[in-house]
């Protein structure tokens, strides 16, 4: 296996630079994200995760779809804004590798394609560093993942200390390996082997969900949530939007921008009615899509056992709770 010593990181990355923006992990402003390599901030690559995922490299917070003009009550000038440039995410875990697929299957699957998600995808290339060790909050592994690598990266490294392991999965990523060859050397690898610390049994979980919508648990479960919409911020695999338009005179434009679903505006519609108006209701969907819906069309959960919600809800509305409190319940209660 090739490996890149850990003191040519920095060289490795330079040269990515040339051809595409390169986004990182790095603390900026306190907080850990991934943003362009040289912007001001400091690297962490050591961190297990970042706070916030790298979803909005593909699904920004807020993005201009379109722009138009108007003279006369008609659109005269109509521009899309669906510029997408070479990119490469460096640096990104495994289960935010699983959250991009997800993502793609949202986006890029089942009769509709996203063209704005789509054409920021396939000028991506991403480059996944396999877990060392995990954090008290991850479990990863718990939902059908491998804390040490995923498949589906392009390339995937391997934390030996001293130096990364270097694998190429793909055409992109053979073809960005290439461009390290001086710095890179070869020899026996022995691949770190990573295990979650908190576990959940999820044997059944979506199964016996589907026939506990009516549980008076969701209500229990909902007391204690305050609906700020942490976890849906923080969470790599949300994807609510709403789409809204600003006008100025004779001129505007059309954007959308990240929601939550456990926001009660989120479902009220024009004319009053909310069909989710409770924490209860607005819980059980959020737990529902996770481990049972998008199961039952995707053939995976949506819950890529990051732990971020673990670690961030204010109030402690836990998910791994939840499905261990779950295996309690009987079926259809």
């Amino acid at each position: 296996m090739k490996t890149l010593a850990k003191n040519k990181l920095n060289e490795a990355i330079e040269i990515l630079t040339k051809d595409a923006n390169v986004l990182v992990p790095m603390k900026v402003d306190g907080v850990s994200k991934f943003a362009p390599w040289g912007s001001p901030g400091t690297l962490d690559f050591e961190a297990v995760n970042t706070l916030l995922p790298p979803k909005d490299v593909l699904f920004p917070n807020t993005e201009k779809m379109y722009s138009y003009k108007i003279a006369n009550q008609e659109v005269t000038d109509l521009t899309v804004h669906n510029e997408a440039e070479n990119q490469v995410i460096f640096g990104l875990r495994p289960c935010d590798m699983q959250s991009i697929k997800c993502m793609d299957d949202v986006f890029l699957t089942k009769t509709f394609v996203d063209d704005f998600y789509r054409e920021k995808r396939e000028k991506m290339v991403t480059v996944c560093i396999g877990c060392a060790k995990t954090a008290p909050t991850c479990f990863c592994d718990s939902m059908g993942g491998e804390p040490g690598k995923h498949e589906a990266a392009d390339v995937q490294m391997y934390d030996l200390g001293d130096s990364y392991g270097i694998e190429a999965q793909s055409d992109a990523g053979t073809s960005l390996v290439a461009k390290w060859q001086s710095l890179l050397g070869e020899g026996e690898v022995q691949i770190p082997q990573t295990s979650c610390t908190l576990k959940v049994d999820m044997t059944d979980v979506p199964q016996k969900l589907s026939k506990m919508f009516e549980s008076p648990m969701w209500q229990d479960i909902s007391r204690k949530c305050i609906g700020c919409g942490t976890c849906t911020y923080v969470c790599p695999t949300c994807y609510c939007f709403d789409i809204d338009v600003k006008n100025a005179g004779n001129e505007g434009y059309r954007f959308r921008c990240w929601d939550s679903c456990m926001f009660s505006e989120y479902t009220r519609m024009a004319g009053g009615h909310n069909p989710r108006p409770s924490k209860g209701e607005r819980i059980r969907n959020r737990f529902l899509h996770k481990l049972e819906f998008f199961n039952e069309r995707y053939g995976k959960n949506l819950c890529v056992g990051c732990g971020r919600c673990v670690a961030k809800c204010p109030v402690n509305v836990d998910i791994t709770l939840f499905i261990d409190k779950l295996k309690e319940v009987p079926a259809g209660e």
